[in-house]
């Protein structure tokens, strides 16, 4: 890869980062004010046992996706490692070798497999 190559990929990872912290943060305060304390109300319990199903699935739902864009940031930061301390071998297929596809890797900037090796993967889970 050219140098011009791999500093698009850095920029494209480290917008990604931004971005995902960004959303964790919003995540974080979301986690820590409730809807109660938000409208004014001190008290702490739903008037309706519905009210309380619906908060309790929102903050499930929230947490799920908050985990999700931490797993997402682990793997971006990940290949940052990669970028910085091995900067010729990065965009380089982990199973394989093979020099994985611009395309691929302009979509997907964290990517350790070929399109053939994560196919291959794919399939194995499947089964």
């Amino acid at each position: 890869m050219t140098k011009t190559q791999l500093k698009h990929l850095e920029t494209r990872l480290l917008e990604e980062r931004a971005r995902v912290m960004k959303e964790l943060g919003y995540y974080g305060e979301s986690f820590s004010s409730t809807e109660q304390s938000s409208d004014g109300d001190l008290s702490s319990y739903s008037f309706h046992m519905a009210d309380q199903g619906t908060d309790a699935m929102e903050r499930e739902k929230q947490f799920l996706f908050a985990s999700q864009e931490g797993r997402y940031l682990w793997h971006i930061n990940e290949a940052l490692r990669r970028l910085y301390n091995q900067p010729d071998k990065f965009g380089h297929c982990h199973q394989c070798g093979v020099l994985i596809d611009l395309k691929r890797l302009d979509a997907l900037p964290h990517a350790r497999l070929c399109i053939a090796c994560k196919e291959k993967e794919e399939d194995a889970k499947r089964r």
